[in-house]
């Protein structure tokens, strides 16, 4: 079968969403194209072509940008049947379904890609071990064997986001996944509306073939997008040993949790030592109120405790952050942005970092809260999130202007304390309320490696 694999957006990486139902596809001698629309061009003659297209949804963003394309391949060629898979399928498989998709897919995908490659309808019955069904869609949380993905046809690892160095000089990036899924229930994230506290790791040999494959390709760093590599640290660490054996010139980075740094310390200067350039952790918010509600499993106590740590091991943190939420006061963000001053971490986070909001999908455990359900609006259907507004409207009309500097002075590449410092000014003139205090003084470098591409859903 002639079958197309599409990502419209995936953090600026290589998609290792195609790459890896593309090597079972094709192992079965189905035809396969692989289209990156972060990168690449709509290929209308490869969509005249499929027999199957898939749209690869991981994330918020890339189903929204998957939607008008959808809407054309049907235009091109209203016989192939479509298929959505990936965390973001099966939470908006009505929106999905009116588009025109019949087949919906999330968790373990590639079995079920490849299932209906072979022919199969979108109904199969009975379930595999491991599956279930509803009227989200289809979701396979079985153990699978995986495949070591097959990156041909995908545009090279130079043309996606590189790993800037402190002396300014830049690395080609890979990416791989040691695991998928998570053992924890944050109410916030999408991983937790699939995989239900359930993780399954890829491989020890299969992750280890995928990084030598993409070294040989001249990456020189590699990005674990494992939701938290330390949900299996045993495994995690047998791999940055082989790899850094194999390797040693080749650097990498992965998320962890905060409590997952806490209770695996003894591991953070082996990290460093195995050539661990970075740590990013989704620490969301400094608020213990509003870490409670998104049910994190760590405090502010335990973050800044976390900063030490790693401080003691000279490992770079990189916390990400959910600044605006129906939770937070001016205060709180003023508080944020002290404590980051204080703490020395300016260089180490993403402006965009300092700009998000809250995003509420459809099936989000925040609706399991009573004062959310009071807040929220009806779904927006493109959009695809529930609408709210903050009790508050000056914390409203701040995030819109922080979105607004992020995005002006950001995009030029501008040295994150220019821009910290231009969303400081912000706050000091929305409230005379917040104390004054000054920020820091501008770094001339960073201070920290980080990759090009900011990272966000």
């Amino acid at each position: 079968m002639r079958v197309l694999l599409i990502s419209t957006y995936e953090l600026g990486r290589q998609p290792f969403g195609l790459a890896s139902p593309a090597a079972w596809l094709r192992e079965a001698g189905h035809q396969v194209t692989q289209l990156d629309l972060a990168r690449q061009k709509l290929d209308e003659g490869a969509v005249r072509a499929a027999e199957l297209a898939c749209f690869y949804l991981p994330m918020h963003t890339a189903t929204r940008l998957a939607l008008p394309v959808i809407a054309r391949v049907r235009e091109l060629n209203p016989r192939a049947r479509l298929c959505a898979y990936g965390l973001y399928a099966p939470l908006n498989a009505e929106r999905l379904r009116a588009a025109g998709v019949t087949a919906i897919v999330g968790g373990e995908f590639e079995g079920e890609l490849l299932r209906l490659a072979n022919g199969a309808d979108e109904t199969p019955a009975p379930l595999p071990a491991g599956h279930e069904r509803s009227a989200d869609g289809f979701v396979s949380l079985a153990r699978l064997s995986f495949r070591v993905p097959d990156r041909a046809g995908l545009p090279p690892l130079g043309e996606y986001a590189q790993l800037r160095m402190t002396d300014g000089t830049l690395r080609t990036v890979g990416y791989t996944e040691a695991s998928r899924g998570c053992k924890h229930l944050c109410r916030h994230c999408p991983v937790v509306n699939v995989y239900q506290g359930a993780f399954r790791v890829v491989q020890r040999e299969v992750v280890l073939e995928d990084v030598r494959r993409q070294v040989a390709a001249g990456a020189g760093h590699i990005t674990f997008g494992d939701p938290d590599f330390f949900n299996g640290p045993a495994h995690a660490m047998e791999i940055v040993r082989a790899l850094h054996r194999e390797f040693p010139q080749v650097t990498y980075d992965a998320t962890i949790k905060v409590e997952h740094l806490l209770q695996h310390a003894e591991l953070l200067p082996e990290l460093k030592a195995s050539g661990c350039a970075f740590v990013t952790s989704a620490v969301e918010s400094l608020d213990d109120a509003v870490l409670a509600r998104l049910e994190k499993g760590h405090t502010r106590a335990d973050f800044l405790r976390a900063v030490e740590l790693m401080r003691a091991a000279e490992l770079p943190l990189s916390p990400t952050f959910i600044p605006f939420t129906p939770w937070t006061t001016l205060a709180v963000y003023s508080d944020l942005l002290k404590t980051l001053a204080e703490l020395e971490l300016v260089e180490h986070v993403a402006p965009v970092q300092l700009a998000i909001r809250l995003l509420i999908p459809a099936g989000s455990r925040l609706l399991e809260l009573e004062e959310v359900r009071g807040w929220v609006g009806e779904f927006d259907r493109e959009k695809l999130a529930y609408p709210w507004r903050h009790p508050d409207a000056g914390v409203d009309e701040l995030q819109r202007q922080v979105e607004g500097v992020v995005a002006l002075i950001g995009k030029h590449d501008t040295p994150r304390a220019e821009v910290f410092g231009a969303v400081c000014a912000l706050v000091r003139d929305l409230s005379t309320e917040i104390p004054a205090w000054t920020p820091p003084p501008l770094a001339a470098r960073a201070t920290i490696p980080y990759l090009t591409e900011p990272w966000y859903c």
